[in-house]
């Protein structure tokens, strides 16, 4: 699956504004878009991540992220 950051939901500037007005972002942060439309109707299966289900992502030298799907 192909996709670029022109079709995510919302814009780079209104995510990093959004964003913004409750935390502060340093340079170099990591902001997780989401994946543009279409990529979960490339998988078998219910398209979101169940309950309890994991998720790890991670860029070398910078560290990892693990996200539970809460009920």
């Amino acid at each position: 699956m192909n996709g670029t950051i022109r079709q995510i939901l919302f814009g780079v500037a209104k995510i990093v504004r959004y964003l913004s007005q409750s935390m502060v972002l340093d340079p170099g942060d990591i902001i997780n878009p989401g994946t543009p439309p279409g990529v979960a109707s490339a998988t078998p299966g219910p398209p979101c991540l169940p309950v309890g289900g994991v998720m790890e992502l991670g860029v070398t030298g910078l560290g990892r992220q693990r996200l539970v799907a809460a009920p």
